[in-house]
């Protein structure tokens, strides 16, 4: 827990400060747009004043979020979204050298995780900025107190804006929050090639296989899953896509894999990947007829996509063979593996997005709150995408940190685009 010498904050080590501003000033240089966000910022404090909890996985590109919200004037606090996937030294350097109360260890209990939600709460947010609704949820239901200084909010996965558009159809969401999740330059890149490359590299990293070859399992196909079977086939690996929704199945198709229902996918899979945002894609029926040596994982936000309780009942033993790998050992002393306990792979036992994409992702949430402090007088308690000016802005910025720059319309196409008389 927190040294004695730590005043607010609750980390692993202070001592780690070091090795974890290394590594924010390393990810730094791989986010230009956040970057020039953050100086305007610096300059015109929109945010002076605002108190922010942040809801978040610690990681070094999220460091450099909080360091932008900071310097536009916020007074902000920051609590892990998961329990494994903070970075220790990072969460030491933000509280030692940004003065950002930071409430993360890795590998926390249910218990500590839910005590860091609380004393991010204890901020008195006038702003929520979460990631998979955690933050929120307990904001609505346990501090009710709080909501009447709440202005807004933002969430960042899937999964959260699942969670929010379902309170505000049930009309529990009491202040409008911007889905960052569904901006285009999040959803497009972040998904797609964050994740992607990401979840194969916490596969790797995890088991050292040989990806090639193998027979690789995406329960999913959405813009996550379309990265995760992206990565996996550029690797060599035969890839199946199981989905439930009749367009992502041909999509999948007409990309060049095959599309099953997970009961024929056992029987084929070595190593399998959920990218749901739903519970139990991968039930005790389908550990019954998976092949000896199938290693299991999950990418979506929540550790339900496997179904590990009935796992734990149907296995007569249990090891852990690799840091973070433990080995279940089934009917006929069948071995099946399970990656970072079921929880995100890609933070779990790897780092997470590169800082390059997240650049985007943390662009967006940035740009949102500032949007949000301007106008939350004229929203309702709703989920509410983020402004397409803010979306086409990011990926302007993004292009020219990259080298390309874009065409422009002529006046003789504008007065074409906007006209009808003229045809064949």
């Amino acid at each position: 827990m927190a040294t004695a010498e730590l005043k607010k904050g609750d980390v692993k080590d202070i001592g780690l400060a070091d090795a974890g501003k290394r590594k924010i000033e390393w990810a730094q240089q791989q986010m230009p747009v956040l970057e020039s966000i953050r100086k305007r910022f610096l300059k015109e404090q929109p945010l002076k004043g605002l108190r922010v909890s942040a809801c978040l996985h610690v990681t070094s590109e999220t460091a450099n979020l909080m360091i932008a919200l900071r310097d536009g004037g916020a007074d902000a606090v920051l609590c892990a979204s998961n329990p494994l996937s903070t970075q220790d030294e990072v969460a030491a350097s933000l509280n030692r050298d940004y003065n950002i109360p930071t409430f993360a260890i890795k590998g926390e209990d249910n218990e500590t995780y839910y005590t860091h939600l609380r004393a991010a709460l204890d901020h008195k947010p006038q702003f929520t900025m979460d990631d998979g609704a955690d933050l929120v949820t307990m904001l609505l239901t346990k501090r009710t107190d709080l909501v009447p200084h709440v202005i807004a909010g933002t969430e960042e996965t899937t999964t959260g804006v699942i969670r929010l558009r379902a309170m505000a159809k049930d009309g529990t969401l009491k202040y409008p929050i911007v889905a960052v999740n569904d901006a285009m330059t999040k959803h497009f890149f972040d998904n797609r090639y964050g994740t992607g490359q990401s979840t194969i590299d916490g596969v790797i990293r995890a088991t050292n296989v040989l990806i090639a070859g193998l027979k690789v399992v995406v329960a999913g196909y959405g813009w996550c899953g379309r990265g995760v079977a992206m990565r996996a086939k550029g690797l060599g690996a035969d890839v199946i896509v199981t989905e439930i929704d009749p367009v992502k199945g041909i999509e999948a198709v007409m990309d060049g894999f095959r599309v099953m229902p997970m009961e024929q996918a056992v029987k084929e899979g070595d190593i399998y990947i959920t990218v749901t945002g739903n519970k139990s894609v991968i039930r005790g029926e389908h550990f019954e007829k998976m092949k000896a040596g199938a290693i299991v994982c999950n990418s979506g936000h929540f550790n339900v996509e496997i179904d590990i309780p009935a796992l734990e009942k149907m296995s007569s033993g249990k090891r852990e063979v690799r840091p973070l790998v433990d080995e279940y050992t089934l009917k006929g002393d069948r071995k099946v593996y399970l990656l970072g306990e079921g929880r995100l792979v890609n933070l779990a036992t790897a780092e997470g997005h590169p800082a390059s994409v997240m650049d985007m992702s943390f662009a967006n949430q940035a740009l949102s709150a500032e949007y949000l402090r301007a106008n939350y007088k004229t929203l309702k308690p709703q989920v509410y995408v983020v402004p397409e000016h803010l979306d086409k802005e990011i990926a302007r910025l993004k292009l020219e940190s990259m080298g390309h720059h874009l065409d422009k319309l002529t006046p003789e196409q504008e007065h074409y685009l906007a006209s009808w008389q003229e045809g064949t």
